[in-house]
């Protein structure tokens, strides 16, 4: 079987030392860091198939590899994401943590390229206007922005167009935010196999592994026209 290499030199800044505290070799780190977040596996799951390929490691192990290293990935892909569309389409979902129901925001152009994401504790005003603050202020202005019949996402929306010379045009429907409703499907199959974060804060991580790896396999990620894999892609992000 072929196998997909992972970097092993000119470690980016940061990694190389966290890299020094795991005391595994890099290629099965990277290896059980992208399965993770790319595939609808458990840990302990990844911890059996490590065994059969004569690695020994504790599910727990790997779930501080994934803890320690996706927040330095994410940074790394910001840096090289492509630019998206000026025409949003807007929307949250349920996620549960420690037994309590809190909000992914997410946001994806008319292409279905992924434009933001940003998980809140609340479902309101101020967390859907911090939601296309970061939007705007990661990807640019866009000209238009479709939400749902939520009075909180259009409060949010006319707030930041108060300060506005010329406004985001803001469009309610829930049929032409399909699009977005459609490509959650991906993040919600692989957060199904966790049953529940415990953390807010892991479960931000997490789902920030999650969003970067789908948005690679979208083919987000500006490779300099190399023509990766989109597992190569990932791999590229430690370096």
């Amino acid at each position: 079987m072929k196998k997909t290499k992972t970097p092993r030199t000119t470690l980016a800044p940061g990694l190389a030392k966290v890299l020094k505290r795991l005391h595994y070799p890099l290629e099965v780190i990277l290896l059980c860091v992208r399965w993770y977040v790319a595939y609808s596996l458990s840990l302990r799951n990844l911890a059996e198939m490590m065994d059969e390929r004569g690695t020994a490691v504790d599910h727990s192990t790997v779930y501080r590899w994934v803890i320690k290293l996706l927040p330095l990935f994410e940074r790394r892909f910001r840096k090289h994401k492509r630019p998206v569309g000026k025409s949003w389409r807007m929307d949250e979902s349920y996620i549960k943590i420690k037994g309590e129901w809190k909000y992914l925001y997410r946001a994806v152009d008319k292409a279905g390229d992924t434009v933001e994401f940003l998980l809140r504790a609340r479902r309101d005003k101020v967390a859907a206007r911090r939601f296309f603050e970061k939007a705007i202020a990661h990807n640019g202005t866009p000209e238009t922005v479709t939400i749902d019949k939520s009075g909180s996402n259009l409060a949010a929306l006319d707030a930041v167009n108060a300060d506005r010379e010329t406004p985001i045009k803001v469009r309610q429907s829930k049929y032409l935010n399909n699009i977005i409703e459609q490509d959650r499907r991906a993040i919600k199959r692989r957060t199904r196999q966790m049953l529940g974060f415990k953390k807010f804060r892991c479960a931000r991580i997490l789902l920030g592994g999650i969003e970067v790896m789908h948005m690679i396999v979208k083919g987000q990620l500006n490779d300099g026209g190399v023509g990766q894999t989109p597992a190569q892609q990932f791999y590229s992000l430690a370096g």
